[in-house]
């Protein structure tokens, strides 16, 4: 069952990504996945996005941490092999790229996830946050020449005052 998010975002795919329902596309606990338009061999490259509200002091670290440990439950060679801070002290930020094998479609892959996680801080009390990832999934052979589309998609992420 897709979750929701912690806070309300708006955002703009990138021409030719489309919305996909996360439990038709086996992506349960997601609050939102987009699906590149041209398969990589069979793989379909793919945007999450999932938050929660976290009261607590865990870091962005920590939490980037995990991330790359539920990775090594369902993969193999799983490996960091980019971490950088981003942001500022009022709106930190963290992105990962993760290279993985992991067997999708009944066929073993070589798969690199491009993570950022954003902290959005409460206005009226700072030690309230969510924290909203976006992560971008490719075959290794194909993340490169999707990457650019990811970056496009995470320049238009943002409150969504309306709501």
């Amino acid at each position: 069952m897709p979750t929701t998010l912690p806070v309300p975002i708006e955002f703009r795919l990138p021409e030719g990504w489309r919305p996909a329902p996360p439990d038709e596309v086996g992506a349960p606990g997601v609050a939102f996945v987009a699906l590149h338009p041209h398969p990589d061999s069979g793989f379909t490259a793919n945007i999450t996005i999932d938050g929660e509200y976290r009261p607590d002091a865990v870091t962005l670290d920590e939490l980037a941490d995990t991330s790359v440990e539920r990775l090594r439950e369902a993969g193999e060679s799983v490996e960091v092999t980019h971490r950088r801070e981003i942001g500022s002290a009022g709106s930190p930020g963290l992105t990962q790229r993760v290279t993985f094998s992991a067997v999708a479609g009944g066929v073993r892959r070589d798969l690199v996830q491009s993570q950022v996680y954003l902290s959005m801080l409460d206005v009226n009390d700072p030690h309230e946050r969510a924290v909203i990832r976006m992560v971008l999934t490719a075959t290794a052979a194909q993340h490169d020449s999707v990457l650019g589309d990811f970056q496009e998609f995470l320049r238009t992420v943002g409150p969504d005052t309306a709501a």
